[in-house]
């Protein structure tokens, strides 16, 4: 079997995994729990990245407390506007009685700030560890495109970030070795195709489902967390599969150039033997 075919059979199963994931009941749970969440504007999320660029899922104080999770003392609020919502007082009938006069600004709390009873999920971080020194291998692939890596403590649901401007990408520091593995070419990912990309759902769906295909391959299983982070960012079942369906070509060929860096390694062994 060839590598690229072998890479489609990889997609294959991880097209299978998340279809079986999103017409399970904790799918079906973890939506009622999104739900409760408000969709920010445009502008509102370039505030929240602004003043808190870690930020994963926000919420006010309130709204946290219905879900059983307090913001702790000291915490200092994300500012947001949300709109000033009125009662029309000569409505007709058939006509909205709400009217828009005006934006004020309201404090809102990411889920790092907070701390309560667990939230639902369906991305469960990997555990196992490194035998084989893969992480150090992709730090020198990351290297190689002109990012370093740094360990770093997000504090939070974030397991890495990949920047550009510095040419740095971040890795949790207290995740399993493996996770560890798989953030790492998530964001190396990131490093080969997304530069100045727009299009947030997109470059998420690219970058797990290429280092899903990577882990696979290296021997490390991220199916327990990709295929949930796939389907979050891609919108479900049907959209997911659509979405890694259209960029098979882009996976394939970045996970292809990741897997470059262990093929010497690998025909050394064979050598070897």
């Amino acid at each position: 079997m060839t590598a690229k075919n072998n890479h489609h059979e990889l997609i294959d199963q991880l097209t299978e995994g998340i279809a079986n994931l999103t017409s399970s009941a904790s799918w079906q749970d973890y939506l009622d729990f999104q739900s409760r969440f408000h969709r920010y504007s445009f502008g509102n999320v370039l505030l929240i990245a602004a003043q808190c660029h870690e930020a994963t899922r926000v919420a006010g104080f309130n709204a946290w407390r219905k879900m059983n999770r307090f913001v702790r003392k000291g915490e200092k609020a994300i500012w947001i506007l949300a709109p000033m919502v009125y009662k029309k007082a000569d409505a007709e009938a058939g006509e909205s009685d709400r009217v828009i006069r005006g934006f004020k600004f309201v404090g809102v709390f990411d889920v790092a700030q907070t701390e309560g009873e667990e939230l639902p999920s369906i991305c469960n971080r990997i555990d196992g560890d490194d035998p084989s020194g893969l992480y150090a291998q992709l730090v020198t692939v990351a290297e190689s495109l002109g990012f370093r890596v740094e360990d770093h403590e997000f504090g939070g649901s974030a397991n890495g970030d990949c920047t550009y401007d510095l040419h740095r990408i971040r890795v949790e520091a207290q995740n399993t070795p493996a996770q560890r593995v798989k953030t790492l070419a998530h964001e190396i990912t990131h490093a080969l195709l997304h530069k100045g990309h727009k299009d947030r759902a997109l470059a998420e769906l690219e970058a797990e489902s290429t280092a899903y295909v990577v882990c696979q391959a290296l021997g490390i299983d991220s199916s327990d967390y990709s295929f949930g982070y796939v389907a979050t960012w891609a919108g479900g079942g049907e959209q997911a599969i659509a979405g890694i369906r259209a960029s098979c070509e882009r996976i394939q060929k970045s996970a292809a150039a990741i897997l470059r860096a262990f093929e010497p390694a690998t025909e050394e062994s064979e050598v070897a033997a």
